[in-house]
């Protein structure tokens, strides 16, 4: 097979899975890990990916649509956000209060959350605030405000809510991160809502996959050095790792499950 050809086909897979590791290239083309990195370097000049540490990924277009439903109890636990959750629900301790996100890390979050503490959450999810009434030792708040077909709230009702409130912890998630640009949304709602949250928190997490650090979405929400830590995972980049890293920024990669 010559080289273009492999260059099509590899392309053809990352946009159709959204990404492809060196083991998958080497594997298929039978071609060293130099090789399979000189093809993505030379994949990700002509603007088809990104390469991350362990391959390359997708590059998204800029999102400037709020979530829809996101069908909660059906939706998969990807293995990366799952490590991440448990990551970031190991860093409550007993009588903080917490801002927990909306997205569906948030969700996930749900599953390691600790019950053997007592603290209070602040959430802007019906879904997630259903799925709260069965703890015991957690006083949960619910913004309200106009909800979105997602179940979230972050309208100004939302906003005016947590103005009003101090948080010791706050869970942040976005659809892109970038030292440069610093995180960004999909929607100016969504990112006016997270700046009221980030200015009355005392610690700060983001919470983000490696496939979104990287890549800039519609709107910015703040720029990197504003959070106190950040988790990813094993797809990060280490380029932008590094970045971070000398913004300031406390950069923990979960490691792939075995």
């Amino acid at each position: 097979m010559f080289m273009e050809e492999r260059h099509q086909e590899i392309a053809g897979i990352i946009k159709t899975n959204g990404k492809i590791t060196i083991a998958e290239i080497t594997d298929r083309y039978r071609i060293s890990d130099e090789s399979a990195r000189r093809d993505l370097r030379l994949l990700e000049q002509r603007g088809v990916c990104k390469r991350t540490h362990g391959g390359a990924i997708l590059v998204s277009q800029v999102n400037v649509r709020p979530p829809v439903d996101r069908e909660f109890d059906s939706m998969p636990a990807y293995a990366n956000y799952r490590e991440i959750s448990r990551a970031a629900a190991s860093m409550i301790q007993e009588n903080d209060t917490v801002y927990l996100t909306s997205g569906s890390i948030g969700y996930i979050m749900l599953s390691f959350l600790p019950r053997d503490i007592r603290y209070t959450l602040v959430v802007n999810s019906a879904d997630i605030g259903k799925e709260l009434r069965d703890f015991d030792n957690i006083e949960v708040y619910l913004t309200g405000g106009k909800m979105r077909q997602s179940g979230s709230f972050v309208d100004s009702l939302a906003n005016e809510f947590v103005s009003r409130l101090h948080f010791d912890l706050c869970f942040i998630t976005g659809s892109g991160l970038t030292a440069d640009f610093g995180l960004s949304n999909g929607t100016d709602e969504t990112a006016a809502f997270q700046r009221t949250v980030i200015k009355n928190c005392r610690k700060r997490c983001l919470l983000i996959p490696g496939v979104k650090v990287g890549v800039n979405s519609f709107v910015k929400v703040c720029d990197a050095e504003v959070f106190d830590s950040v988790i990813t995972d094993w797809d990060c980049m280490a380029d932008q790792i590094t970045a971070l890293e000398e913004r300031g920024v406390a950069v923990t990669a979960v490691g792939e499950p075995e």
